[in-house]
């Protein structure tokens, strides 16, 4: 085949190079010399590198590959676990299992299409697995044959998806699986930094061949091989070809389970990575974000149609901008490259809610309360005295009160309130001691959430509760949808809690 012979070039000089030690061998891929040390980038420095990212809070995540086209189902019988680990779940020989890649014909895929649903629900960027643990590539790499050009399609997916992102103003992204079942050498520790030379080689591909990449998604890092050097190597690579990519936590050895924070308190990499979950709180100033399936898997599975309501995904959205973090929604396309239609139609339903309220999540920090919020949740935009700009509010009333009226316990003199779905049409206020009380219509106008935003002069003044009255509404986003996850569970999700024991 057209890539063996460079093949056999690379694998001997991996080989040559992992008998020379890891000095020589973080020399074989070709990088300039690390710019900075991961603690020598400013703090202003960061902001300006996450800036997009938090400004964004709402991406797709895409899961596809050959996987697909089993869709949840081998030999006619079902996988109990998630569609993308099939190969591991039902315990699949590789030669059997590589079969898939001479189906892999997706000739309803368009680039330009899938970034247009995005789009159109608000998302602002796209993550997608350009090899998950399975080993197949979806873009063309030099470094192995097991990728998308040897399929029927011949098409370097990701070309064309990171092409149309750009032209569309989305940020694109690149999962990475760190393990992978399809390469031997990956196995077993006395070959396993070979296999490090290669998977560097193909990270080194997605960072320099597609244009400016605005994050780097690791997964699969429970491995027993890697470690934090090895993580803290693959950082500095991504931001040395990058040095502006955004590195999830993945890439080091420092997650405590599926919550996605750290267990030691810092690590290697840029933000935290809660799975299926949303936290119950969130350290001050953490950079955080929840990645969910709408159904039980990530990757597509035919028999899966357990889907979250579009209500459950819209109030997942709210409660994690709240928090302060960011909303990783994924879609797991079939083998012939449609994104489902159950997938498309709510995230149609999510983007009509973004029409109107897109402004309470986009560029929004955390809530300034501490404490639940009788009516819901809240996202804030800062005073700019410099500019001009008032201080904002965006309170997401989620149960409409009985009496209409709720009640913001902040001191701060408020000049208006208002609908964001009836802008003209100023709310009624009042200012107490327990703060400002604004008067609602008869009637909730979308109960999927309605939102008010509420101007107020300075920074919120916040007015604690007693501690007697602080006690927290009903949960409006409790399902009963299991996690799926991109590691299978039969765990209940629990949205408002930071534990979980099976990997990604």
């Amino acid at each position: 085949m057209k890539k063996t012979l460079l093949r056999l070039i690379v694998l001997v000089a991996a080989a040559v190079a992992a008998s020379l030690g890891p000095s020589t061998l973080a020399k074989v891929i070709e990088v300039p010399p690390p710019a900075m040390s991961l603690a020598e980038e400013s703090q202003a420095a960061r902001d300006a590198r996450m800036g997009w990212w938090r400004e964004a809070r709402f991406g797709m995540f895409i899961h596809w590959g050959v996987y697909s086209v089993a869709a949840g189902e081998w030999n006619g019988a079902p996988t109990k676990g998630a569609g993308e680990w099939i190969m591991n779940d039902m315990k699949i020989p590789g030669n059997d299992y590589g079969q898939l890649l001479h189906r892999f014909n997706p000739v309803h895929f368009d680039a330009q299409k899938w970034v247009h649903i995005a789009q159109a629900a608000g998302m602002k960027y796209i993550v997608i697995t350009t090899k998950h643990h399975d080993g197949f590539c979806l873009f063309d790499s030099k470094f192995t044959d097991y990728d998308v050009m040897s399929t029927p399609f011949k098409r370097d997916i990701m070309r064309e998806l990171s092409d149309a992102a750009r032209q569309n103003g989305l940020k694109i992204g690149w999962y990475h699986s760190i393990m992978d079942w399809h390469d031997p050498d990956a196995q077993r520790e006395e070959t396993f930094a070979t296999y490090e030379w290669r998977m560097r080689a193909q990270v080194s591909e997605l960072l320099s061949n597609y244009g400016e990449i605005g994050v780097m998604w690791f997964d699969g890092e429970w491995i027993k091989q890697w470690n934090d050097q090895r993580g803290r190597n693959l950082y500095m690579l991504c931001r040395t070809l990058g040095p502006n990519v955004i590195v999830n936590n993945r890439v080091g050895k420092q997650r405590a389970g599926m919550s996605g924070f750290s267990k030691t308190g810092g690590f290697t990499g840029d933000y935290a990575t809660p799975e299926q979950e949303i936290p119950q709180t969130v350290p001050p100033g953490l950079d955080w974000e929840t990645c969910m399936t709408m159904n039980n898997t990530w990757g597509f599975k035919r028999d899966d149609n357990n889907w979250k309501s579009t209500t459950t995904l819209i109030r997942h959205l709210i409660e994690i901008a709240s928090k302060g973090g960011n909303f990783l929604l994924n879609v797991g396309p079939t083998g012939e490259g449609d994104i489902p239609d159950a997938s498309v139609e709510r995230l149609q339903a999510m983007g009509r809610w973004m029409s109107v309220n897109g402004e309470s999540i986009h560029g929004t920090t955390a809530s300034p309360f501490n404490f639940p919020l009788s009516f819901g949740r809240c996202t804030q935009k800062p005073f700019d005295a410099a500019q001009g700009r008032p201080g904002k509010l965006y309170l997401h009333v989620l149960s409409w009160p009985g009496d209409r009226r709720i009640t913001v316990p902040v001191r701060n003199t408020a000049t208006k309130a208002y609908l964001l779905a009836q802008r003209d049409t100023p709310l009624q206020m009042q200012s107490k001691s327990e703060g400002i009380v604004i008067e609602l219509p008869e009637k909730m106008p979308d109960p999927d959430a309605t939102v008010i935003a509420l101007e107020i002069t300075g920074a919120p003044e916040v007015i604690a509760p007693a501690a007697a009255a602080a006690t927290a509404p009903a949960s409006p986003l409790k399902s009963t949808t299991r996690s799926g996850g991109t590691r299978p569970s039969t765990t209940a999700m629990r949205l408002s809690a930071t534990t979980r024991t099976t990997p990604p």
